[in-house]
């Protein structure tokens, strides 16, 4: 399998992971949630990973880190966003844009991380009142 094979599959599997997050968090079903978050981000990490050994292999001297402002938004818009721009990265791979499928799947980690930090916090907060 090359790396881009990989690459589109670790994208398909975060977004699949993501949905289930959605579908878990419409049922309220925490566990699960932080779960399919977890494994969406370890898919967009092992990503990244990838592209970053495509980008060193190819001698690519760019040195694409887009910094996202994270507006304050809910967890579902967030989980959103992180489906459509994985939904763009998989199309930019299909068409061989890898770097424009990388600057997409490096936001999405954004949005992703930014789901994993609300979680954490609102557990701590959750095991500070017992």
């Amino acid at each position: 399998m090359s790396a881009n094979e990989k690459i589109l599959k670790a994208l398909k599997t975060a977004e699949t992971s993501l949905e289930n997050s959605i579908a878990a968090l419409n049922k309220k079903d925490e566990s699960a949630f932080a779960d399919s978050v977890w494994h969406a981000a370890d898919e967009l990490e092992y990503a990244l990973f990838l592209f970053s050994l495509t980008f060193q292999d190819e001698g690519s001297k760019t040195k694409l880190k887009p910094n996202p402002e994270l507006k304050k938004m809910d967890t579902h818009s967030l989980l959103a966003e992180a489906q459509n721009l994985l939904n763009a990265a998989e199309r930019y791979m299909s068409n061989k844009k890898q770097q424009s499928s990388y600057k997409d799947a490096y936001v999405a980690r954004h949005y992703v991380l930014r789901v994993q930090e609300d979680l954490a916090k609102k557990r701590r907060e959750a095991f500070k009142k017992k």
